[in-house]
């Protein structure tokens, strides 16, 4: 990946879409859109709205749903303690505006159909502070107050396995156009992607379609394990890509009777899937990389972004790798890094910095997992970033060699990690008291619910040994 921060910097407004409401009715006329899905991504990733004419989109009446759409755990459920409304919230509706920018069709739909990504607002009109996106608008914000503009680059890794409709059997891989499945890991491997032509036509085709760019297409490590790598840009609209993507892709798959899953370590013999994020940071003023002096040399704000990585990185873990499952990806002696420490073109680090020229330089945080949502942890890696940035920490020495020893080990599991940020004063201030709160027991409960499952393990080693 080549990132050059100035082009993202010189991009036209609403690239993707369209730039207000009446260029909006006027697409949507060009189109003969018939429906609009008003879309808004919930904690997890997942999209929640509703569906409506475009008669009644464009009627006047913003769009209003229940506050606790931010609450629901992954397995639908609602925590019994609604820290998040003990404040005098009471669950009452949130007011929903449309960011025309990302208005696009949707390929896959029967009829002539739009989806527009949508923001959360109090009925004063203030930001709701727990909306996913608007926490990372505001930690966009952040570097805007000091005059800068962080520029990302995410990559995408996941599986196409065959449809599991009992959970109770472990995942396969699926059946390609030579009747096969993959049996051997194919990395790398032009005819293991050709195996899911039809597929990827059909992915390319709908990112057309919704004026999504993807740079490069790859099979992964895995068996039917595959990385979509994005374009550069700015962090909100790299964001809403993920996002789009997600849904884009599984789309795609189920056309061709294929499940396409970005759990973190869905096949447990195989690696995991992670969501790579590339980051460099441009000075408004000059359009520079602040990453690189005049002279092309690497400048103390690249050292102290690295070291706030460093350092709170570990703290913000249950934001980059959010579900019991994420875990199990971490772990020695594979691909995933299980620490936080840096070095040079080194994938055996959890911070590495690619070869690229002074303007494209930049450091890859290859510690979140494929299914963190990708606002919150966009957001999270740069809040680290710009903690160093401000604070001016001085990171380790680089790793020159593999690393081998965890010197900065991540936490484990879910509930530890979900302690170290509560604990964390500078994060919890970034992102707030109340999305802190709100997120802990969304985690909490989706943790007692995992605990209720009894697995196969505890049957294999436990049912007549103990």
């Amino acid at each position: 990946m080549t990132v050059n921060p100035v082009d993202v910097i010189s991009a036209p407004e609403g690239a993707r879409g369209v730039e207000n409401e009446a260029a909006a009715r006027q697409w949507c006329r060009d189109r003969r859109i018939e429906d609009v899905e008003c879309i808004i991504p919930d904690q997890a990733g997942v999209a929640r709205g509703k569906l409506m004419p475009t008669s009644k989109f464009f009627g006047g009446n913003p769009l209003t749903l229940p506050g606790s759409i931010f609450m629901q755990t992954i397995t639908g459920d609602y925590p019994e303690e609604d820290i998040a409304f003990a404040e005098g919230l009471t669950d009452g509706d949130l007011i929903f505006r449309p960011d025309y920018s990302t208005l696009t069709a949707v390929p896959w739909a029967s009829d002539p159909t739009a989806q527009v990504i949508h923001n959360a607002f109090h009925k004063d009109g203030t930001p709701f502070e727990v909306a996913p996106r608007q926490v990372l608008q505001k930690i966009v914000a952040l570097y805007a107050a000091k005059g800068l503009k962080p520029v990302v680059a995410p990559e995408m890794e996941f599986y196409l396995v065959k449809p599991n409709l009992d959970p109770d059997y472990p995942l396969e891989p699926p059946v390609g156009r030579s009747g096969r499945p993959e049996r051997a890991r194919q990395s790398y491997s032009i005819t293991a992607v050709n195996e899911f032509e039809a597929l990827f036509d059909d992915v390319y085709e709908f990112s057309e379609q919704q004026g999504l760019e993807i740079d490069t297409l790859a099979h992964e490590d895995g068996t039917a394990q595959m990385e979509i790598n994005l374009r550069h840009g700015d962090p909100v609209e790299l964001a809403d890509q993920v996002f789009l993507f997600k849904r884009t892709i599984r789309e795609a798959a189920l056309r061709h009777n294929i499940y396409a899953t970005f759990m973190a370590k869905p096949i447990a013999h195989e690696p995991g899937s992670a969501m790579h994020i590339h980051h460099s940071v441009v000075d408004l003023e000059t359009g520079r990389n602040v990453f690189s002096d005049a002279e092309g040399n690497s400048t103390q704000s690249f050292l102290w972004y690295i070291a706030g990585m460093q350092t709170y990185i570990p703290r913000a873990m249950c934001i980059f790798a959010p579900f019991v499952n994420s875990y199990r990806r971490l772990t020695p002696n594979t691909s995933a890094p299980i620490n936080v420490r840096w070095g040079y073109d080194n994938r055996t680090v959890g911070l590495r910095v690619p070869l690229s020229d002074a303007q494209s330089r930049r450091v890859e945080n290859r510690v979140p997992s494929s299914d963190a949502n990708p606002y919150l942890a966009i957001a999270a890696s740069l809040a680290c970033g710009y903690l160093g940035l401000v604070n001016q920490l001085e990171p380790d020495k680089a790793v020159e060699g593999a690393s081998t020893d965890p010197v900065h080990p991540l936490p484990r599991s879910i509930l530890d990690a979900m302690r170290l940020l509560e604990n964390t004063p500078e994060l919890v201030e970034i992102f707030g008291e109340t999305f802190v709160r709100t997120f802990r027991v969304i985690k909490e409960m989706e943790h007692e619910t995992f605990q209720s499952v009894i697995s196969a393990w505890e049957r294999e080693y436990l049912l007549l040994s103990v």
